[in-house]
Order: C-alpha cells, then structure tokens, then sequence
C-alpha cells in the first residue's frame, strides 16, 4: 500500500528535515505544490483533502486554518507547531511518553508533535512520576540550552548574521511563561507547572536538557539508583531511547550540545550523588531531530503502520 503525503510549509527548517527524511521511500508518495500555489488556499486546501497523511510545518496560526480547510473524515494530520499541543481531540506525538501510548498513536487522526524542550522533559520526568518516585506536587524546574536552530529562519539569521553571533550563551524565556510549559505539565501529570530556564547557544543545533531534583527532601527520599532504575526499565525496548548505566555517568565529566550529533536519537543520563541525596537527570538530542523531524517522520511511521525508525536517523 502506498501513502500519500503532503508536507505544508516544506520549505522551512523543519520542513526540509522531513521531507529529506521522506526522501526514497517506495512505499510513500508525494503531493507538492509550485512555489507559487503554496500560500493558495484553494491549492492547498485540494492538497490537504487528497492526502492520507499531513505533516504541517507552520506557525500556529497557520495550522489552525490547514486543519480548517479539511473537510473529509480520513486525512489524518500530524502539527509540528504548537498550536494543538494540549488540544482536545489531539493525541500527543511522544510515542515514548508512557504504556500504551504508542497504540494511541497508531490509531489516532490528529497528532501534535512535541516540542523539543519538552520532549528531554517528560522523557526525564514521566517516567518518574508514574513509578511514584517523584512527588505530583513537586516544585520541578528545567533548564539547558538549544541550538539556534530551534529559533527558525529568523534566528538562524540573528546568530549567522555578518557581523558575528549576537551572543555565546543567552537565556531567554525569562516572564516564566514559555509555549512549552502546558504540555510540559500536563503531559507529566505534574500538580504544578515547573520552572522552565530555557537557553539557546551559539551553535546550530543540538541540545541540552537537565532536570535536578533534591531526593533528600522528598518524603520517600529514593535513591539514586531507584532513579536509575525507573528510566532504564521505561526505555529497555525503545529504538530510539537510551540511559546510561550509572557507571558510565559517573566517568562522564561534561556533556557537548551536539553529544547525540545529527540523529533522531535521545541519550538520558542520570548523574547522582548518593551521599548527598542529589541527582542532575541530563537528556541530549537534536532540536531538529528527536526534538522535530525526527519525531514527526516516527509519528508518521506509526501511524501508517509501517517500521518505527524507517527513514530516521541512527
């Protein structure tokens, strides 16, 4: 059987990650528009209705109106923007999240893809909180850094502008109210949304995320190795997931942005004191791979009921 695609907003960063991802594969077929029909409604709207899988590439907006704009009951649709991230009637892209939830994708029509912050989040936190070693009511905070890439066209011309890069480190997200934040709890079945301190580095891709956690302090007070435990049994089947056993975290001194390079995969690492009742849970992806293109071609695969990992990058 061969699926009919269409990727609107294929030109984009995101959007040419995928369809390079796509790129030779029988059992997929393509629909495209000229340069010039691209922002055509009625174009796109004839694109969006003939195909059996969407993947939108688009600013928020924009999404919203692609999806308005198709009227029959089979196209299925995969939103790589935020816009429908926590919204009702959408199956969360994150195969990975808990058990089960790959079967709620396989039979889904509309999927949001995560976002890349999120994804090192939940793959860190999720786990966790279904296990009963971290507290729903815990005061969680994130932080790390992406490459710029993850900011689109715009900052990708900001860091690469003539001139030089604007800044070698700049955090951001600074009014606590990040777009990423609702998924973030709702999808870690946190009672209380975390601190996010996202940053975004002068490199072009890749990412760093980090979730520390004062074990001491709960009343259960796990151990380090409880922590370690809960992840490595939540991913020992994932083709895409893995952890680090604890000896080789405790041999790793620093961790580059770029550790997992330009892959689809998600590399966890947990780096404890036992003594000191402290874990730094550490997830390192591609903001464009795992963390974008990557998940969506994976959603895409699962939904058409075809190999997981066909097309992506290991």
């Amino acid at each position: 059987m061969t699926h009919k695609i269409f990727v609107d907003g294929g030109v984009g960063t995101t959007g040419l990650e995928i369809v390079e991802r796509l790129a030779g594969r029988p059992e997929l077929s393509f629909i495209t528009l000229d340069d010039d029909k691209r922002k055509d409604a009625d174009a796109r709207r004839e694109a969006l209705n003939a195909a059996d899988i969407v993947i939108l590439c688009l600013p928020d907006d924009a999404a919203r109106e692609a999806v308005a704009l198709i009227g029959n009951k089979h196209t299925r649709v995969i939103d790589a923007s935020t816009a429908h991230r926590v919204a009702e009637g959408w199956t969360y892209g994150f195969a990975e999240l808990e058990p089960g939830h790959r079967e709620k994708l396989a039979n889904a029509r509309f999927v949001s893809n995560p976002g890349c912050w999120p994804t090192g989040f939940l793959a860190l936190v999720r786990p966790l909180v279904l296990a009963g070693l971290l507290p729903v009511d815990w005061p969680v905070s994130v932080s790390g850094a992406s490459g710029y890439s993850g900011g689109g066209k715009a900052m990708i011309a900001e860091f690469e502008a003539p001139q030089g890069a604007p800044s070698a480190f700049r955090p951001y997200g600074l009014g606590l109210a990040h777009k990423h934040i609702p998924e973030m709890q709702r999808y870690s079945g946190l009672a209380h949304a975390p601190i996010f301190a996202p940053a975004v580095a002068n490199a072009y891709r890749g990412m760093i995320v980090e979730v520390p956690l004062q074990l001491h302090a709960m009343a259960a007070a796990p151990k380090v190795t409880d922590v370690h435990a809960a992840l490595a049994k939540a991913y020992a089947e994932s083709p895409l997931v893995s952890v680090a056993s604890l000896e080789e975290s405790a041999t790793t001194n620093q961790l580059a942005l770029e550790h997992v390079g330009a892959t689809d995969r998600l590399a966890l690492f947990v780096f404890g004191n036992e003594a000191a009742g402290q874990v730094r849970l550490v997830a390192a992806l591609d903001n464009l791979g795992k963390g974008a293109a990557g998940a969506a071609v994976q959603n895409l695969n699962i939904l058409a009921g075809l190999p997981e990992t066909t097309g992506l990058r290991l």
